[in-house]
């Protein structure tokens, strides 16, 4: 059994983009190379990192609300994607007629999705794929970032570090195989935080075969694990605005990676594709394109195994000021006691939930 699974998927609604899409033509989203990669799969899919809709509702959020036209599904349909990923920061963007729209458009086509639910515990439903006498489970979460479903409100599939590893346990008790889309991780660092990296190989104790970090925009760090296989920054697969944190930065957000999984009964062989975004099109990165990408995660994948990915996070740390400069001086040191601090990082939690910013609440 093949899958094909491709990284964050969305469009900002300009330019040719919007008629790509619109068409509902694959061939003028993917070119020849991608699609091929798509027909050698069983199963496809990638990460639907926006709403389809044509409604001009955007909730009251931080950062861009995201949407791509109807015609979207046809195209997703026809490159022949099996289903796709709604657990991430975007699918609620334009609140519930949004994601009603966009689900209408999936089921349009016959895609089928997983990461969302009515509630919390209807998110937290795996997707399961069965198939040459294999049964797998994919488990798809998000960090907690507008969009996250809640106990009586529906929503995006929520990691939590106890949730999501007890549903591990219970998905490799009944599949052979378990994958994890983990939609989280800073953007445009191309190194794990230390919270990240135990983060992931936990799930790999608790029993995932993969987990796959995606929303960085940017390729980031692999390693195997345990056994386990383990992607930090999956990179873009078809986002356009590659203009969202500037011109320097548009090769890194330009490039990401396909990941492509053969499973058997004896075991995953973990394949990773280069793919790069050229204009409005995704194209396979071929001769010294894709070297320098694969050179890149190689030489950074290193610093794993012996640490000094830390100097790596701490770096880009120092390139976002704006994380103190949003914080007066005189309060940055209680600021970083009530953060660092368990018991004070409950109540902060409970007092500033980002869900109470939108304009979406029951």
């Amino acid at each position: 059994m093949r899958i094909v699974i491709g990284g964050d998927f969305s469009n900002e609604i300009s330019g040719d983009s919007l008629a790509a899409l619109s068409s509902g033509k694959a061939e003028k989203v993917f070119d020849k190379g991608v699609l091929d990669l798509f027909k050698t799969a069983d199963e496809v899919t990638v990460n639907l990192e926006c709403a389809v809709t044509e409604s001009g509702h955007e909730i009251k959020k931080f950062g861009p609300n995201l949407k791509a036209p109807f015609g979207t599904g046809a195209v997703l349909k026809g490159a022949g994607v099996t289903f796709v990923s709604l657990s991430n920061n975007h699918i609620f963007d334009f609140g519930k007629e949004g994601v009603k729209d966009t689900i209408k458009e999936l089921d349009k086509n016959g895609i089928k999705y997983t990461g969302y639910g009515k509630n919390e515990s209807d998110s937290r439903k795996d997707y399961i794929i069965e198939r040459d006498g294999l049964k797998i489970a994919v488990i798809d979460v998000c960090e907690h970032e507008y969009s996250y479903a809640l106990e009586n409100r529906e929503g995006a599939r929520p990691y939590d570090p106890y949730d999501t590893s007890d549903d591990i346990v219970a998905a490799k008790k009944k599949a052979d195989y378990v994958i994890v889309i983990y939609h989280g991780g800073k953007e445009m660092c191309r190194y794990p935080s230390p919270r990240l990296l135990k983060l992931c190989r936990s799930m790999i104790k608790h029993g995932a075969d993969v987990v796959l970090c995606q929303h960085s925009h940017c390729v980031g760090c692999y390693e195997n694990f345990e056994g386990g296989h383990i992607l930090y920054g999956q990179g873009n697969f078809y986002f356009i605005d590659n203009k969202a944190y500037g011109t320097e930065k548009e090769d890194i957000w330009c490039n990401g990676l396909a990941v492509v999984l053969d499973v058997d009964k004896s075991g995953i062989k973990f394949t990773l594709v280069p793919v790069v975004m050229k204009g409005d099109m995704l194209c396979l990165a071929e001769g010294k394109e894709k070297d320098k990408i694969l050179n890149g995660l190689n030489e950074r994948s290193k610093t794993l195994a012996d640490g000094s990915y830390i100097k790596g996070w701490r770096a880009f740390c120092d390139t976002v000021p704006w994380y103190k400069t949003a914080v007066p001086p005189e309060n940055a040191d209680i600021l970083g006691h009530w953060i660092e601090c368990e018991a004070h990082y409950d109540v902060m939690r409970e007092l500033y939930k980002t869900y109470n910013q939108t304009n979406e609440l029951d």
